[in-house]
C-alpha cells in the first residue's frame, strides 16, 4: 500500500506498542500492521494484534512467519505458513537511496568491485539492491536465531543483475547461527518497479517438498 497508515485503526494491543513514537513513525507502524492484517486474512486469521518483540520485531501468530517493510511512499507485508517456510524476509527501498559514500558501510570489497564494474548510471540502483537483499536476509534469519548481523557478514552476488528483476545469492562471510536451520547461501528474489526496488528471501521448512 502507498498511503500513510491510520493510527486510529490499530488494535489496542498494537497501539500500546507505539510508546512515544513521532507521528511519521506511528503512521508507518500503522500501515505495516494494516498490510499484515490483510495478509493474515488470506489464511483466515482475523484481527490478530501484531505486537512487537524486544528488538521491535513483529510477533506473528503461532504457525506463521512473516515480514513487514516500509519506505517513503510504500509499505508491504508478507506472511506464510511455518509448516511450509521456516524463514521469510522482505525489504523495499527507493532505488536511488544508497549513494556511493554509503558503500563502505554496507558493501564488502567484492560488492564494491562489482558496482565499479557497472555503468555509472546503474551503480546506485545496484547498491540499493545490495542493501535491500541484506535487510531481507536479516529479517528472515532473526526470528529463528535472534542473531544480530552486520552488513559485512554477508556478500550479495548478483552476477545476472539486469536492473529489472531476477535473483541474487546471499553468501555468508563468517559462520552464522541460522545455518543450523537453513541451507546457505540463500537466494533473494528482487524486482525494480517505478522508483522502488524490492527484495525477498525465503527458506523452506525442513519437511517441505
Amino acid at each position: 500500500m502507498g498511503d500513510a497508515g491510520d493510527v486510529s485503526a490499530l488494535l489496542p494491543e498494537e497501539a500500546a506498542c507505539l510508546g512515544r513514537s513521532v507521528p511519521k513513525r506511528a503512521q508507518e507502524f500503522a500501515a505495516g500492521r494494516l498490510c499484515a492484517r490483510r495478509a493474515l486474512l488470506e489464511f483466515g486469521v482475523v484481527n490478530f494484534p501484531l505486537r512487537v518483540g524486544p528488538q521491535r520485531e513483529p510477533l506473528w501468530p503461532e504457525g506463521y512467519v512473516g515480514s513487514i517493510t516500509h519506505t517513503t511512499g510504500l509499505c508491504a507485508a508478507v506472511v506464510a505458513e511455518r509448516a511450509r517456510f521456516s524463514a521469510i524476509g522482505v525489504d523495499v527501498e527507493i532505488a536511488d537511496r544508497v549513494k556511493q559514500e554509503l558503500w563502505p558501510h554496507i558493501c564488502v570489497a567484492a560488492e564494491i568491485a562489482w558496482l565499479d564494474s557497472l555503468p555509472e548510471s546503474q551503480r546506485v540502483a545496484a547498491a540499493t539492491l545490495i542493501f535491500a537483499a541484506k535487510e531481507a536476509f536479516y529479517k528472515a534469519q532473526f526470528p529463528l536465531v535472534r542473531e544480530r548481523l552486520d552488513f559485512h557478514d554477508v556478500c550479495v552476488e548478483a552476477s545476472n543483475w539486469n536492473g529489472t528483476r531476477g535473483a541474487c545469492r546471499l553468501r555468508p562471510l563468517r559462520p552464522l547461527m541460522v545455518s543450523a536451520f537453513v541451507t546457505l547461501p540463500l537466494l533473494a528474489q528482487y524486482r525494480y518497479k517505478g522508483e522502488f526496488v524490492a527484495a525477498g528471501v525465503i527458506a523452506l521448512a525442513s519437511n517441505s517438498p
